[in-house]
């Protein structure tokens, strides 16, 4: 499940000067994937919204056929039923982007954590299963060095093995409908699918908003407890927590971020990643990387990559909340809760 964001939206028409008017902001919302969306543009092309909403949820629902892990006959699904089927472009490009995220953070985003997830009872059935006996069987079923691409088909090294995507599959599909928006045209616009957001250019003429929500349990009402709002311009965004999708059992918590190397949901005292990057699929999965990685590797990782910039909000031995800012990101934030 995907941390949500509220966008902050100004008035739709803004004055450039005082005889020429910005241009009109457009935009519809929806429901797909299991999550809402929504869609901002400059309208400098006069859509019919309604005819773009159609079209892009196309393009979702296709999505979907390939890589959903809740639509039993999309590729992945059957792939991970072990069943003949040759890959789509989609896949592909999924598959690919996540060997590099892999290797870039030393296993901690990993596509093969399916079982684990499925066991701690955070896969489609929602159904727990997980014992301590069954730990060291499922670690043989994972690891990216489990799973290859060959003469165009997945092979694993074990019929068990299972990819899980929802880690970078949401923020791909961000960057597939901002593609189809580039190639038609569109200047300014931004996308927004379960929280994961990328933009290309401004909103008449001002930097796009994204509130980022306070990371407290059960904060389920996107924008309705906001801890910041960061200001974006060609780049993408994506979150990733632990506030939202978990549970307790016996007192303690376990989130839906499952640690590939130890087989443990992740426990530490970050509580939600904000990555910055080129591009919405990358963000999504450093996202997930540095909630694994915890706060101090986290930062580590982020300042030796300046590609990179990131906004994580923590707590300390007392339980206070703590936030820690890339350098070149304190200028376009604003802390609500510091007044920054």
């Amino acid at each position: 499940m995907r941390v949500y964001f509220n966008l902050i939206l100004f008035s739709c028409i803004l004055f450039i000067s005082c005889k020429e008017k910005a241009p009109v902001i457009e935009g519809f919302n929806g429901f797909i994937q299991g999550t809402t969306y929504s869609i901002l543009y400059d309208d400098n092309k006069n859509t019919d919204p309604e005819d773009l909403k159609m079209k892009v949820e196309k393009i979702l629902k296709d999505f979907d056929l390939s890589l959903s892990l809740y639509v039993d006959s999309s590729i992945l699904s059957r792939i991970n039923k072990n069943e003949e089927v040759v890959p789509d472009e989609y896949f592909m490009q999924v598959y690919k982007k996540s060997v590099d995220l892999s290797q870039m953070t030393d296993g901690a985003f990993d596509i093969t954590v399916g079982p684990l997830v499925s066991a701690w009872g955070f896969g489609p059935d929602e159904h727990k299963n997980f014992d301590q006996s069954k730990l060291d069987s499922l670690l043989r079923l994972t690891g990216m060095d489990k799973v290859r691409i060959e003469n165009d088909r997945v092979v694993k090294s074990n019929s068990g093995v299972k990819l899980d995507f929802n880690a970078i599959a949401q923020g791909y599909s961000v960057d597939v409908v901002y593609d189809y928006l580039k190639s038609s045209g569109y200047k300014n616009y931004l996308i927004e699918i379960g929280g994961e957001v990328r933009v290309k250019g401004k909103k008449a003429g001002e930097y796009w908003r994204i509130g980022i929500d306070r990371p407290v349990d059960n904060n389920l009402v996107p924008g309705n407890d906001l801890k910041a709002i960061i200001r974006i311009s060609d780049e993408a965004l994506a979150t990733s927590g632990n506030y939202r999708k978990f549970y307790v059992e016996d007192g303690i918590k376990y989130s839906h971020t499952i640690n590939p190397k130890t087989g443990y949901p992740a426990k530490n005292s970050l509580l939600s990643a904000t990555i910055l990057a080129s591009d919405c699929a990358t963000a999504d999965g450093i996202a997930t990387a540095c909630m694994v990685m915890g706060v101090d590797e986290a930062i580590k990782f982020i300042e030796a990559r300046p590609q990179f910039l990131a906004y994580f909000i923590f707590s300390d031995k007392e339980g206070n909340y703590k936030t820690w800012t890339s350098e070149g990101l304190k200028e376009r934030l604003t802390d609500l809760e510091n007044n920054q």
